[in-house]
């Protein structure tokens, strides 16, 4: 009896551990499935960043408030003579310029503080963000007018600015191109950097700008911790008091 018993005992004793170490192999297991399904479903965005750091994307944007000045473009970003834009942005149009062949034909315009004028005069319409200085009108470099081959890397672009149709990627505050009226490719692409509200010919106490943007101009005035809000961005290419769009006769933006 007591010898039946002690094997009865020992049996059991094997069960419970043949029990426990199953456990034990299913608990890995589960973690293992886990692990293995959490991998692939972060794939698709580690797959992004990666591709963001090789293509040289820049990361999350900045409210630039180091004082700006209308200054001329650089010679290294292809423009028209006299071409003249705030100097917060001029970093972001190089990064720009180096990874797209774009020809700049209109900045700021407006007047100048020591006399003159510079872009066109009055091309735009009222409350564009041309005349703040921090908007831009794109051409292919060697482009003839006509909506060919020479456009690809502007569509590009355009895309990358705004993936959804008035859903611009920040910086930019209101892209305009193919379903604006008075842009889109064989026209112009134009780009608005997002701003704090200013008058015409004034410049904006801050800008929104790449990392980029932000090297060579320290802050002199340290960010606020609520920014005051954007002026609305505008619905396609149509005009209003205070938006880059162009009138409802596709004149300027």
């Amino acid at each position: 009896m007591q010898f039946g018993g002690g094997r009865e005992d020992s049996r059991g004793g094997r069960r419970s551990a043949d029990n426990s170490g199953v456990s034990a192999r299913l608990h890995a297991f589960g973690w293992t499935r886990f692990l293995a399904g959490l991998l692939l479903s972060l794939a698709p965005l580690l797959i992004v960043c990666a591709y963001s750091q090789a293509a040289g994307l820049p990361g999350a944007t900045k409210l630039l408030y180091a004082p700006g000045r209308i200054v001329p473009i650089p010679a290294s970003i292809p423009h028209e003579e006299g071409d003249m834009v705030d100097s917060r942005i001029v970093a972001d149009l190089r990064w720009i310029a180096k990874r797209y062949p774009i020809y700049v034909t209109d900045g700021y315009s407006g007047p100048l503080p020591e006399g003159g004028h510079a872009g066109c005069n009055r091309c735009h319409v009222r409350g564009s963000d041309h005349y703040n200085g921090v908007a831009v009108d794109l051409v292919p470099v060697n482009g003839d007018g006509r909506c060919d081959s020479t456009w690809a890397p502007i569509n590009r672009l355009a895309h990358w600015a705004e993936p959804v149709q008035n859903e611009p990627r920040p910086p930019f505050r209101w892209v305009g191109y193919n379903g604006d009226v008075g842009h889109g490719c064989g026209n112009h692409l134009h780009l608005s950097w997002n701003h704090a509200p200013a008058p015409e010919f004034t410049l904006a106490q801050w800008v929104e700008v790449f990392p980029a943007g932000s090297s060579g101009a320290p802050l002199t005035n340290p960010p606020k911790p609520v920014p005051p809000p954007a002026p609305p961005r505008p619905s396609g290419g149509i005009a209003q008091v205070t938006t880059g769009g162009v009138s409802p006769h596709g004149a300027g933006d």
